[in-house]
């Protein structure tokens, strides 16, 4: 039989007088009754809507939970974001946040073009936390740097895993912090509701349920702490790397939008680099917060799109259309994922994103005739040639302290300015540290007058003119120096970690005949 329900009310309430039409297999509901049944037939059918009735009082009683726990949600998290937007104090340090059980870093209350917002949790392996943040802040510009916000959502409860991921962050990235490109948060143990008797659906272990619910949750509360605070939100992951140019080509592909879109994607794995507007923003959440026990994120937003747009009584290729207004791709894609283990115990993912193609690990430059040399232990083919004369970049083990790079050129030359960039995209961190920039003039003379020019001398001749911060070292030259015989990269404490040289320029502004 099809049941055709009017209101549950008038279902219990007329449940003696329910006139049943048997050619048309429909149940009409109403106040007057048109036959009575007696019988065997009327006891059967009185059995199933008295079971109909208990069905229906049981998702009234699941509606009722279901709500109280997405209005529970959504006043956490409006509770911590109503505290940090209504604080008139400007923090820059290590500090209690507001609201929440955790610590957290700020600068700026001001709104931003472009927030990026990066759940983290604690994986039994390797962590890629810190390296997907020197992927993102690759080549920022200090215009990027003043117009976007990274969010970093320490996933967890644990105040002594957070805190020393927190100060992890800090320790690597101090200036961001202190300027607020960078924010670190983490939800308050009140936020999770018990995930210890949730329902396997689609075949899944407990543990994944578990996992994709709590994922859920995380999502959610990242995306509406981050809703006020820029114009467009991209939703990323702690296991990732990036093209270097990828704000602007995320802001180029936004503003060519002719039509009204939801989604924005810039990868095409699971929920890396989907960009959305921070004021559809609420409306995703609470789709997110009403279902986050039924299934995985990616299919949460595949049917909020259905919702939105598909006819039922279309067909699957008109809904798929539909959806694909509100839902477009970018080519190629702008982030690719590198983490192989899983956040979810044991699991191991080699997922990679064929459109990403292949990163340009090092830049090349004309650079001018000279002999080099270095005490570096080089692997492999990465020789400090290649990198000299644009083919590859230089790769070598940890360097020790007295470790060097050196550039003699064949013939003197004036230099205005330098630029030296360590590491590269698929390995951030092997960058050089404690390494200053040393120049030797062409006139010895000049180095014992090195003080006039606010240049520290070394014994062998060379004026120290700078050094590597955060991997990289530029500036300009006094010219009063005239021409330089030679350049050289001199490490002055050991290093943690391997050392990449990805770019060598100097800017050919000056005549040098």
């Amino acid at each position: 039989l099809y049941f055709l329900y009017c209101k549950r009310s008038d279902i219990i309430e007329v449940l003696p007088y329910i006139n049943f039409n048997m050619s048309n297999t429909l149940c009409s509901c109403g106040d007057e009754a048109v036959e009575a049944l007696t019988g065997n037939d009327f006891d059967m059918y009185q059995s199933q809507f008295l079971e109909l009735r208990q069905r229906l009082l049981h998702a009234e009683k699941e509606n009722k939970k279901r709500s109280e726990e997405l209005t529970h949600a959504l006043d956490e998290i409006k509770h911590v974001v109503a505290k940090r937007m209504n604080s008139t104090t400007n923090h820059t340090g290590y500090f209690p946040l507001p609201g929440l059980k955790l610590r957290g870093f700020w600068t700026s209350f001001l709104a931003v073009s472009l927030v990026m917002g990066i759940p983290t949790v604690k994986r039994e392996k390797q962590h890629y936390l810190i390296n997907t943040l020197h992927s993102l802040l690759y080549e920022f510009s200090e215009e990027q740097k003043n117009d976007c916000v990274i969010i970093i959502f320490i996933a967890e409860v644990n105040a002594e895993y957070v805190n020393s991921v927190a100060e992890s962050v800090k320790t690597s990235f101090p200036r961001e912090i202190q300027s607020g490109v960078l924010e670190v948060i983490s939800p308050p143990a009140s936020y999770y509701p018990d995930l210890s008797n949730l329902k396997q659906t689609f075949g899944d272990s407990e543990d994944r349920v578990r996992w994709r619910t709590k994922q859920n949750l995380d999502y959610s509360f990242l995306m509406l702490y981050a809703q006020p605070k820029g114009t467009l939100y991209l939703q990323l992951e702690d296991d990732i790397i990036a093209k270097p140019d990828y704000i602007q080509r995320i802001k180029n592909f936004a503003a060519e939008q002719s039509q009204e879109w939801m989604i924005l994607e810039f990868s095409q794995l699971g929920f890396i680099g989907k960009l959305f507007k921070s004021e559809d923003l609420p409306l995703i959440v609470e789709f997110f917060l009403m279902f986050y026990k039924d299934k995985p994120i990616d299919w949460l937003i595949d049917h909020l799109l259905w919702v939105k747009v598909c006819n039922p009584e279309k067909d699957a290729i008109h809904c798929e259309k539909e959806k694909a207004k509100l839902r477009i791709r970018a080519k190629p894609s702008l982030f690719q994922h590198v983490g192989t283990y899983s956040s979810l115990a044991g699991k191991i993912q080699n997922l990679k994103d064929k459109d990403f193609g292949k990163n340009v690990l090092h830049k090349a430059h004309n650079n001018p005739p000279a002999k080099v040399d270095t005490s570096l232990r080089i692997y492999q083919k990465y020789t400090l040639e290649k990198v000299y004369k644009g083919k590859d970049y230089l790769w070598a083990s940890a360097p020790v302290a007295g470790d060097y790079i050196s550039f003699t050129f064949l013939n003197p030359l004036k230099v205005e300015k330098y630029f030296f960039r360590s590491g590269n995209m698929e390995h951030p961190g092997d960058k050089l540290f404690n390494t200053t920039v040393e120049v030797m003039p062409a006139a010895v003379k000049l180095v014992e007058n090195g003080s006039k020019f606010n240049y520290p001398a070394t014994k062998d001749g060379y004026l120290k003119i700078g050094a590597f911060e955060n991997g990289i070292a530029e500036g300009s030259i006094n010219q009063s120096i005239g021409k330089i015989q030679a350049i050289r990269l001199s490490v002055n404490s050991d290093s943690p970690v391997w050392a990449i040289l990805s770019e060598f320029f100097l800017p050919k502004s000056i005549d040098n005949n």
